[in-house]
């Protein structure tokens, strides 16, 4: 089966544009794009109707946030995802860079935004396939798989890890982006992963994005990576 990543993302006018957002009637949105040839399509969550506010927050409420403090990996251990964390800024259009689809098996965190663990909404933004990796899949290519009070780790460059639970995940069409759910203000640390999803058109890529909202839960030190086996 043939596929396409897509991303495109950004403030404009000083509010963030729309994910993967390719062809928008406004023009916003760049496209990032590559043929794979995947055994399988990314697996997409139970459709659901998109959040145009922030989902519910009480438990998170009680967990004091933590300082600023760069993410250097995402881990979701149910669904194996394992991806390093690269800085992203803003492109000359406005538009957030996404690492390139040789990098895809690292996803980008929009670094003028909330660090993970950071009181507000963090955002970690990543590929779903690539045809420059095996098989072509990208470090999200499993996010549509998430769960509902699923588990994801961030581990932080100051040897912290964060940890957050999953409230929600939505499928939303490009054209429909919900900005304030995902880049409006909280009192709480948030963390939002994003992805492409949906049904995929050869003309147009993907025609929505899988978006996950999840709450700070806590932290605790960095566990050491296991060390690697040595070949027979």
């Amino acid at each position: 089966m043939r596929s396409r990543t897509e991303h495109g993302r950004g403030p404009y006018g000083g509010r963030p544009a729309s994910v993967a957002a390719a062809c928008l009637a406004a023009g916003l949105g760049m496209v990032v794009q590559g043929v794979v040839s995947a055994p399988q399509p990314p697996p997409q969550p139970r459709p659901r109707p998109a959040l145009t506010a922030d989902p519910p927050q009480e438990s998170a409420a009680a967990v004091r946030p933590l300082g600023r403090s760069r993410p250097v990996r995402v881990r979701v251990k149910r669904l194996g995802i394992t991806a390093a964390v690269r800085p992203v800024g803003l492109n000359a259009d406005g538009t957030v860079e996404v690492p390139g689809l040789r990098q895809a098996g690292d996803v980008g965190w929009y670094e003028a935004g909330a660090a993970p663990g950071q009181a507000g909404p963090a955002v970690v933004l990543g590929h779903a396939d690539s045809a420059a990796l095996p098989g072509g899949r990208a470090a999200f290519y499993a996010l549509g798989a998430v769960r509902e009070g699923d588990r994801v780790e961030v581990d932080r460059a100051d040897g912290s890890t964060a940890r957050f639970a999953v409230d929600a995940v939505t499928v939303v069409a490009k054209s429909r982006f919900p900005t304030r759910a995902v880049y409006g203000p909280t009192d709480t640390a948030q963390l939002r992963l994003i992805t492409c999803g949906g049904a995929y058109s050869g003309a147009s890529g993907y025609r929505a994005n899988v978006i996950v909202y999840a709450h700070f839960t806590g932290s605790g030190p960095t566990e050491p990576s296991p060390p690697a086996r040595a070949g027979r």
